[in-house]
């Protein structure tokens, strides 16, 4: 099979979360546990930090994956999900893994991944830590894929874990209150493993100090600590939280990792240069600005639509797009009403149709009007922008996939 018969194969195995949903959300660990031994336990091989949150596990991700290359390490990177190309999931050292390679796991091991019925975010977790292993990187990023305690991710046992803030998403999985979802989150807290959280939230901060209680984890809350002023080439306001806590994962790190304060100082101005980090408050272009933001749920369009509506500009149009699970009343308060709306639904299964997502919106009291793809949205907001207006693009990963 070529590369892309090969990755077509792994997203039409089972349904896949990030495709179409609920269907593909499995409640064990059994499927994984089953692969890894087949692969001969790869993640033994390799030191691991593993990040799981609602909202900045991606960038503090790549935060910390930068500053341990500006020491001198090589590292692996394993996130989700990709905008353009399924190897952006798997990297070492900002380099994505090979075609060659994925066509030659899926080769090697096509039959086992068969008879075990194993889902695409599965089968992709064996094969990042079978590619890691056989790399030799001496320390991996692991990002949790969905919630922490049943995640397929959850097989490794890390260095340091660190959870990042709290949101309301996916509560059809995870439960409908903070409290539910950080004990799903909390997870991925392990014996004797310290823990880094992001913020001190009142519905969340007794369950995590109970679960590391009962784990013997030191339990660190980032936002405790003294602010660090260092800058990082990511942009948005909110990668403020995110580089204070991946700094504090780095200092946890010295008793066997050495990482100075300039390589930390280097590694989070270097962020986007050392990972290839796509879609955190990317500027596309000037004049007209444009700015696109894979924020999507409540928590992530809060904070990214009040740096938007603090932007310069005459108009503000927004190119818009979600799933079709997405309860638009979570998320309906922090959208600018003000704002010139073009209706999009991004090229997957799980998008909610244009139509629908237009009515909805106009319900709500939203202007815009609904384009037959993203691309065409896009090019509609270009043509009625002026010089100085900004667009933004976003309301789905799947939109800004489209664009960047």
């Amino acid at each position: 099979m070529t590369y892309q018969d090969t990755v077509n194969w792994m997203f039409n195995q089972l349904p896949m979360y990030q495709r179409q949903g609920d269907s593909a959300y499995k409640k064990d660990l059994s499927n994984t546990i089953n692969l890894v031994n087949h692969l001969k336990n790869p993640e033994h091989k390799f030191k691991s930090i593993h990040v799981a949150g609602t909202n900045g596990k991606g960038s503090t991700s790549h935060m910390l994956a930068s500053i341990l290359q500006e020491a001198g390490y090589k590292v692996g990177l394993y996130t989700s999900p990709h905008l353009k190309d399924y190897r952006e999931r798997i990297k070492v050292n900002g380099k994505e893994i090979s075609k060659q390679f994925v066509i030659g796991f899926v080769k090697k091991h096509k039959q086992f991944l068969e008879t075990n019925q194993l889902s695409f975010f599965e089968m992709t977790v064996g094969l990042a830590f079978d590619y890691f292993a056989k790399k030799k990187v001496d320390i991996t990023i692991i990002e949790v894929g969905l919630g922490g305690r049943l995640d397929s991710t959850n097989v490794i046992t890390p260095e340091v874990s660190v959870i990042t803030n709290i949101g309301l998403d996916h509560t059809k999985f995870l439960g409908n209150t903070l409290e539910l979802i950080s004990k799903e989150k909390a997870g991925i807290i392990k014996p004797n493993i310290p823990v880094v959280i992001s913020e001190t939230q009142p519905e969340t901060q007794s369950v995590f100090n109970t679960i590391a209680k009962q784990n013997n984890a030191k339990i660190l809350f980032a936002d405790k600590e003294p602010l660090i002023s260092y800058s990082t080439d990511l942009l948005g306001h909110y990668q403020n939280k995110n580089k204070q806590v991946a700094y504090h994962v780095i200092k946890l790190l010295n008793n066997s990792f050495s990482v100075s304060e300039e390589q930390i100082k280097a590694g989070l101005n270097n962020s986007i240069k050392n990972t290839n980090l796509l879609g955190r408050w990317q500027i596309l272009q000037d004049q007209p600005k444009i700015i696109c933001d894979t924020a999507h749920n409540a928590d992530g369009l809060k904070i990214t639509m009040h740096q938007l509506i603090k932007e310069t500009y005459k108009t503000l149009h927004i190119v818009f797009g979600v799933v079709n699970d997405k309860d638009l009343s979570t998320i309906i308060p922090y959208l600018p009403k003000s704002a010139v709306y073009y209706f999009c639904a991004p090229d997957i299964q799980r998008a909610m149709p244009v139509l629908e997502l237009k009515t909805q919106m106009a319900d709500f009291g939203f202007k815009g009007e609904a384009y037959l793809s993203v691309e065409k949205a896009l090019k509609a907001s270009k043509l009625s922008a002026n010089l100085n207006d900004v667009i933004y693009v976003g309301g789905s990963t799947f939109v800004v996939a489209e664009v960047v």
